[in-house]
């Protein structure tokens, strides 16, 4: 019983931290659009084909799941995913799927992956830019840049 105790406040514990290191996803623009006016943030909204497309693989791997690039988009952007995944298993709902489209019918009509761009808090870009080898500074200097046009 104390092994299953002391397992159980372990779990506890690494699924807070986990938690605390994520990011905090929206996956619907009206509601980023509410939480950026309320937070006087910019949105940065990211396009992925996150299970087929290489750099969008890159881009997660490599930038948007660092730690250093995960404080500063919690202190500076409402984070916003259009995800088009193409296997089954990763297929996400009717919903879902037609939020994504609308959303790539105004912002990515040429359906390029992965973009991300930066919006004010009523969907004007002020910058877009992809995946690009560079380090986590780098990008976060390219976003910040977007934030004073």
């Amino acid at each position: 019983m104390k092994v299953m105790c002391k397992s159980s406040v372990i779990i506890f514990f690494l699924c807070i931290l986990c938690q605390a290191n994520a990011q905090d996803w929206h996956y619907d623009f009206e509601e980023a659009k509410i939480e950026a006016a309320t937070q006087n943030h910019n949105i940065m909204l990211l396009f992925t084909g996150s299970d087929w497309c290489p750099p969008c693989i890159k881009l997660e791997r490599k930038i948007l799941s660092q730690q250093q690039f995960i404080d500063f988009t919690a202190e500076n952007f409402i984070l916003l995913k259009a995800d088009f995944p193409k296997r089954k298993k990763n297929r996400l709902s009717k919903t879902q799927e037609e939020k994504n489209f609308k959303l790539a019918s105004r912002y990515n009509k040429k359906m390029a992956f992965p973009i991300i761009l930066v919006l004010d808090t009523d969907g004007n870009v002020l910058g877009v830019t992809g995946y690009r080898k560079m380090s986590v500074e780098r990008y976060i200097s390219l976003l910040t840049s977007f934030k004073g046009r």
